[in-house]
This record gives structure tokens, sequence and C-alpha cells, in this order.
């Protein structure tokens, strides 16, 4: 049982993740890498939440300084921010190859070649 139903809009948004966490899953490649890079992407899903936890995390500083909230709270929220920026920035420079891979592929008769990090999970 849950001590907080929260609002419908926040309800709404979390299904909307389920499902494109579903359709990411069953996705064809080409799809699931546009997806994925749209969420990547500067205002993207990531760069909301991001900011999301920065605006829990001055609220909850707001409330840590009045004595309503513990000070924990506040700082959780302050790490959970600054973590998913970092995650974020990480991620950028990918969202490019990403990008590329939703694009029809250019044929050149030569066939990829897997990278030496997925040659080694192979063995």
């Amino acid at each position: 049982m849950t001590l907080y139903d929260p609002p419908s809009p926040v309800r709404h948004i979390a299904q909307e993740i389920s499902r494109l966490t579903a359709h990411l899953a069953s996705a064809p490649p080409a799809e699931a890498a546009q997806v994925l890079a749209h969420v990547l992407a500067p205002e993207g899903i990531l760069d909301k939440l991001t900011g999301l936890m920065a605006a829990g995390s001055r609220f909850a500083q707001d409330r840590a300084t009045a004595g309503v909230l513990p000070a924990e709270v506040w700082l959780a929220l302050g790490r959970a921010s600054n973590e998913l920026d970092a995650v974020h920035g990480d991620l950028a420079e990918h969202t490019e190859d990403l990008s590329s891979l939703a694009r029809p592929p250019v044929v050149t008769g030569t066939p990829p070649v897997a990278s030496a990090l997925v040659a080694r999970r192979r063995r």
C-alpha cells in the first residue's frame, strides 16, 4: 500500500515512461536508437528529469532550512540532480552515434566490424 497517491500528471508521466520502456525493449534497432537519441538529446527526457530533481532539491533546501525536512533529504536530491547531470553529460557525446544508427544504412559493400569490446564479450 502506498502512503501517497501521486497527482494525476505524475501517474500519467510514469505510465508513459513505462510504455516507452516497453516499446524500446521490443522496437527494431533503428527505432530503438531513435528513441534513445531523443531521450538523451538536449531538452530530452533525461534533461527534463535532471531539472525536476534540481527543482526538488531547491524545494527541499527551503524546507530543510525551515526545519520541516531533514537536511539529508535536500542533500540526497541535490546529489541525484548532480549525478543525473553528470550522466547526461557523459551520454550526450553518444547522441549523434545513436541518431546515425536510426538513419537508413549507407550500403558500402563492407560489412560492419564489431568493436573490440563486443568481440571480447563474446569469448
